[in-house]
């Protein structure tokens, strides 16, 4: 039985990397510009807590105001990036933020080593990386659709999925490496090179992208008429609504979860920033596995079953209550393993599946409605994170967090998306509404 299991995880890894998108020269230049950020990516997102937490000595409060400033812009902005999104054209709106990204970052070194590093400066780095992430990522989900062709959007995701868990499987443990030797503070110049290469590999790609619907009849549309109707796509498909609700319900518990994470670890086990990243990469471990089986997890179980079963790995959060001594940063580690295995599983199916039912008109609108939605409850579960460490403990967040981001599986379950066997059939291009 063992060897059935590691064979079939062999032939399924072989065949995640494969695929003719290995011959679309410029879809490799724009993964290899996501691999870059995602593996560099990595620093900032351990160092920031830590940087925190250990050399500024934030409060649990402060923690999730700070966490939360990262993900405000979504709720506050996400409709009208959306908007603008299929008002422009996307790429070069990637470049832009990626390049305002690399001033921010390297701003936290800067002011380190001139002394002046402060909590105010952390805050402001946090809400402009936010902002500049919800311009790449509408700019970027809408992207793609238009760089290959429908059919080849699932292997597309699979491929950006594929580079995401590496670096999270190398990148933490890296990170913490580095920490120890040159402080979190330091460490963010990883980042700040590496969003710049990116930068200039996006840069590079020489495939025309359509131009928006930009005749004098479209620009004559009144701006939150087509704010509504990027809406009314959500809220008037039940599948994408059913998406919203689930994966805005997993981040709400699961934000709630990590700012209490991260005080459990150095101030209640004693973890010291040197190891941290074990626990992480390990957790990255289980994401590159899911990767690896999404295909065929897939087709062994049928869409709607693979994403509900995928969401409730949520649950096994709760193995972090086990840590203890010396084997702490493993049990936490082990509990990030079981339930990153099945976040890939659950954002190839849930994204592909959103792509392809959407026209490409909308898909700006689709994209930032979607977004606001589900990140929106982001800076929701921070701040309830930090109130809920300061009033009720760290370890009653721990299982707070843990048992609202499993039980996410109810909106699958109980709505349609749970009934679909496979991916349906492509949405077909339709006229815009007439102007009024």
């Amino acid at each position: 039985m063992a060897g059935d299991v590691q064979e079939t995880v062999w032939r399924v890894g072989l065949t995640a990397f494969k695929g003719p998108l290995w011959k679309h020269r410029e879809f490799l230049k724009f993964w290899t510009a996501d691999t870059v950020t995602q593996f560099t990516g990595q620093f900032t997102d351990l160092a920031l807590p830590t940087v925190a937490v250990l050399t500024l000595q934030v409060t649990a409060f402060q923690l999730g105001v700070l966490n939360a400033l990262g993900f405000i812009a979504f709720p506050t902005l996400g409709l009208f990036v959306g908007v603008w999104m299929d008002r422009m054209k996307r790429r070069p709106v990637m470049v832009i933020a990626n390049l305002v990204q690399v001033a921010t970052l390297a701003s936290v070194p800067v002011a380190y080593v001139l002394g002046v590093l402060g909590l105010y400066q952390l805050y402001a780095v946090a809400l402009i990386m936010g902002t500049t992430t919800l311009f790449f990522d509408v700019a970027y989900q809408s992207y793609l659709p238009s760089l290959v062709n429908k059919e080849d959007v699932v292997e597309g995701n699979q491929k950006l999925q594929t580079s995401a868990s590496g670096a999270q499987v190398i990148g933490p443990s890296l990170a913490s490496a580095l920490m120890q030797v040159t402080g979190a503070a330091l460490s963010f110049i990883v980042d700040v090179f590496g969003t710049l290469v990116a930068a200039f590999m996006l840069l590079s790609i020489s495939k025309h992208e359509p131009s928006p619907a930009s005749s004098s009849k479209e620009s004559k549309r009144d701006f939150f008429a087509e704010m509504r109707e990027g809406i009314r796509t959500i809220t008037g498909n039940s599948l994408l609504w059913t998406q919203a609700g689930c994966t805005a319900t997993s981040n709400l518990g699961s934000n709630i979860f990590f700012v209490a994470v991260f005080l459990y670890a150095y101030r209640v086990l004693g973890i010291s920033k040197g190891v941290i990243g074990i626990a992480f990469s390990m957790g990255a471990v289980g994401f590159l596995l899911g990767v690896l089986v999404t295909s065929a997890v897939t087709r062994r179980l049928g869409l709607g079953r693979t994403i509900a079963l995928s969401i409730s790995g949520n649950f096994a959060l709760l193995i972090v209550l086990l840590a203890n001594g010396s084997l702490a940063v493993f049990v936490i580690g082990a509990a990030l393993f079981l339930s990153s295995f099945g976040i890939p599983i659950y954002n190839i199916n849930q994204v592909s599946l959103r792509q392809i039912i959407t026209p490409n008109r909308l898909q700006g609108r689709m994209n930032a409605t979607m977004r606001t939605i589900v990140w929106g409850t982001i800076p929701v579960g921070s701040l309830l994170g930090g109130i809920f460490a300061t009033s009720f403990g760290i370890i009653p967040t721990l299982i707070i967090g843990s048992l609202v981001s499993g039980g996410a599986i109810l909106w699958i379950v109980l709505g349609p998306i749970f009934k679909l066997t496979k991916q349906p059939e492509p949405a077909k291009e339709e006229a815009p509404p007439p102007t009024g």
